[in-house]
């Protein structure tokens, strides 16, 4: 908790200090190009004017291998564990009985934290930051990292996360949920529905990352508990995230793209509403629709494996109890309210958080314990991302320049399964020439694309964080980008139709 505050604390104060003397990256009004250069001409001219230009995106593209090859760690730590167990068995039998006291495999350990998606490019920020210092020197590396990053959006994620994995939020969330559940008699199928429905949705009130954690952790024990096919399960994961990823676009406050330009192009909640939140619902119900019309059938099978005491407990009870009183919720609520009030203010929102978990310490009976790894690795993470993202308006900037409506709709979407979402559309609001149907492609594009890989919105490395536990060698991305491109299809017609 110490090293938690002290990060925060941290990064707090470089959000806050003065621009670094040494000037990196170069800034994209640096370069000059002659007019009506070609883009390949443009990105050749700043590769030539800086080549780390190259390096920096070398590294990021090779990051994005490594999330592709985790499952691959993975099987190996999970190897490496079982040579481990049985040379821990055979020595406990020979002449040196104290050697079966090493039961933890140093190897398979080190592999296992390379198959941590989470933890990815927070490794490759090691090698970043040894290019910049041969490139640029140690000055510039250090001042990158400590003046010229912004990590609030990390932090929140992590305070927002830990809260929102409450018992009593959860509870709470979970009530909620089961008045639609009731519906379908609290079959699976009716608990799947409902927290895909209606928990992507929460995210436009109570942010992006809070609803994919409360989604997420109802979706483990109402659903994938129940151990449903690889299939399904895929399917099920890819279609929360392209959820969660348009959910958020019901008001101007709550996703992070959104938030990038909002206040840059005056969108406010009417204006969400009307051009993205009513496309968003409709997306979201006909791609639910349209899963659950495809897998009716192991649904079914399903239902018929859970034990009608089990489907009738929408409190949870075994895991649950006891139950919290209103008033213990009451103030929970106000905690969350006070953290998205006020996301953009670290020294605000980590206060309240220092608050609340003395308030956790004092109602403990009512509280689960507090689980911080999973927030802490997708803060890692996404301050990871930041770090390396930082390096790409290069190339990004001018691609998304040069495209028309309907190719800048896609070029966002495709951008954005590399890239985190919210960095395409802050890189867009960099872009003078938009037009306000550009502006509208890019957004839609953006959050449209933010299910088909981890890194593609700030909030799916939550969502994996929690359910990964059901994939046994680890979540695949082709797996997931193959659930995903059905419902990412859906939500793209919507926002490229309905208008």
């Amino acid at each position: 908790m110490i090293v938690l505050l002290a990060w925060a604390g941290g990064t707090a104060l470089a959000a806050s200090a003065p621009e670094s003397p040494v000037s990196f990256p170069h800034p994209l009004s640096s370069y000059s190009e002659p007019a009506n250069s070609s883009l390949g001409r443009i990105l050749w001219s700043r590769v030539e004017a800086d080549p780390f230009n190259l390096v920096a995106t070398g590294l990021f593209f090779l990051a994005i291998l490594h999330t592709f090859l985790a499952p691959m760690f993975i099987r190996l730590a999970h190897r490496y564990e079982r040579e481990h167990a049985e040379r821990v068995a055979r020595s406990s039998q020979g002449p040196d009985p104290a050697a079966s006291g090493r039961k933890v495999s140093f190897r398979a350990e080190v592999f296992h934290f390379f198959g941590e998606v989470e933890a990815v490019f927070g490794i490759w920020v090691l090698p970043l930051l040894a290019a910049i210092t041969l490139f640029e020197g140690w000055p510039a590396a250090r001042d990158y990292l400590g003046h010229g990053l912004n990590f609030t959006e990390p932090m929140f994620v992590v305070v927002i996360m830990t809260i929102a994995a409450s018992r009593p939020i959860l509870l709470l969330a979970e009530k909620c949920m089961a008045v639609v559940a009731r519906l379908g008699r609290n079959t699976p199928a009716a608990w799947w529905l409902s927290i895909l429905t209606l928990g992507p949705i929460l995210g436009s009130f109570i942010t992006e990352p809070a609803a994919m954690t409360i989604s997420a952790l109802l979706l483990a024990r109402k659903f994938y508990d129940c151990q449903p096919s690889r299939t399904l399960s895929y399917a099920t994961l890819g279609l929360l995230f392209v959820n969660v990823s348009v959910g958020g676009t019901l008001t101007h406050f709550a996703a992070p793209p959104v938030l990038m330009v909002a206040a840059k192009w005056n969108w406010d909640f009417p204006f969400m509403f009307q051009h993205f939140g009513c496309k968003a619902l409709a997306g979201i119900i006909v791609a639910n629709t349209l899963y659950f019309t495809l897998f009716r059938g192991q649904f079914k099978a399903l239902a018929a494996r859970v034990s009608a005491a089990d489907a009738d407990n929408p409190a949870g009870a075994s895991d649950l109890a006891p139950s919290v009183p209103a008033w213990v919720t009451s103030v929970h609520l106000l905690f969350l309210g006070w953290t998205v009030f006020n996301n953009h203010y670290p020294a605000l929102f980590i206060g309240g958080f220092l608050f609340y978990l003395a308030f956790t310490r004092a109602t403990e009976p009512y509280q689960n314990e507090l689980a911080l790894r999973p927030a802490l690795l997708v803060g890692f993470f996404l301050a990871g991302l930041v770090v390396h993202g930082g390096l790409q308006a290069w190339w990004i900037a001018p691609v998304l320049g040069g495209l028309s409506d309907r190719l800048l709709f896609f070029g966002a979407a495709t951008l954005t399964a590399f890239n985190d979402n919210a960095a395409i559309t802050y890189l867009s609001s960099l872009v003078p020439t938009f037009t306000p149907d550009m502006k509208y492609a890019v957004v839609a594009g953006a959050v449209a694309g933010g299910g088909l890989t981890v890194i593609a919105n700030a909030p799916n490395p939550a969502g994996q964080s929690i359910l990964s536990k059901y994939f046994p060698d680890g979540v695949s991305p082709l797996g997931l980008f193959l659930g995903a491109l059905a419902p990412t299809a859906i939500l793209s017609a919507a926002f490229l139709l309905l208008r």
